[in-house]
């Protein structure tokens, strides 16, 4: 079970590291494109975008999932819980919030839009971050179960 431990802990780094990324370069530049071209920008920004992040999101929740349900050895079932409780909170940020606001700005470059999905998205960028530990903390005591 360490490799579901190692793998749970590389996706969230993963992601902390994307959302970062995202949420202090990439989203902060919309602003910059023209308003002429922002539908086409945005386009392939959601389709590239896509093709990062769906992988190890879904890796990420399903392991997530397996470390709470399963409990294998060296997983502390509240970190399980509170890592669980947080990635939902993730997913529903992204398809209440980040989904829609998308939708929106897919027809043009709105500011008022832009600045709520800058705003909103800190849910994700402050969740993935709380996650990071917590993951950390289970595959360090998964890895020191499994090496006594």
């Amino acid at each position: 079970m360490l490799l579901v431990h190692g793998a749970h802990l590389v996706a969230t780094c993963f992601m902390v590291g994307v959302i970062w990324f995202v949420q202090v370069v990439h989203y902060p530049l919309f602003k910059a494109v023209s308003h002429d071209s922002f539908a086409a920008y945005h386009a392939q920004h959601t389709q590239r975008t896509g093709w990062v992040v769906i992988g190890p999101m879904l890796i990420e929740l399903v392991l997530a999932f397996v470390l709470f349900s399963m409990s294998p050895a060296g997983t502390t079932k509240w970190a399980a819980l509170a890592g669980m409780i947080i990635l939902i909170g993730i997913w529903a940020s992204t398809f209440l919030s980040q989904v829609p606001a998308h939708k929106q700005l897919a027809q043009g470059f709105a500011p008022k839009t832009w600045r709520y999905l800058l705003r909103w998205n800190w849910i994700r960028t402050v969740g993935w971050t709380v996650r990071l530990p917590i993951a950390a903390w289970m595959t360090y005591t998964a890895y020191g179960l499994a090496s006594a």
